[in-house]
């Protein structure tokens, strides 16, 4: 298993997308989190195919800290049922990476 993951999701807004990038990367559940968008998703919900605009959401984060993100993405998400999907970094600086383990590595309360 890969120590160092990118992980997905995506929300109807801007404005919850970097709520949702700012609150995990301040809990150092993520070192960084990339947004883009508008993108169009087109999918089957409710029986229904649909297209919708969305803001992607990308955080670079740990194997470790990986299911605190995916809850704290499920608690603080707006959707009933958020994609939150995670693929392996295989390589990668050892310069980002070993800044990647720094910033998500928890810190004890002052």
């Amino acid at each position: 298993m890969a120590r160092h993951l990118t992980v997905l999701t995506t929300t109807d807004s801007r404005e919850e997308a970097e709520r949702l990038a700012r609150s995990a990367v301040e809990a150092r559940l993520a070192a960084c989190a990339q947004i883009d968008g508008p993108v169009t998703s087109v999918y089957r919900w409710d029986g229904e195919v649909t297209a919708d605009q969305e803001w992607r959401v990308l955080y670079k984060t740990t194997a470790d800290r990986y299911e605190a993100l995916e809850a704290h993405l499920l608690g603080a998400h707006s959707y009933d049922t958020p994609e939150v999907i995670a693929a392996d970094i295989t390589h990668g600086s050892a310069g980002y990476l070993a800044w990647l383990d720094e910033e998500t590595r928890a810190r004890a309360e002052p």
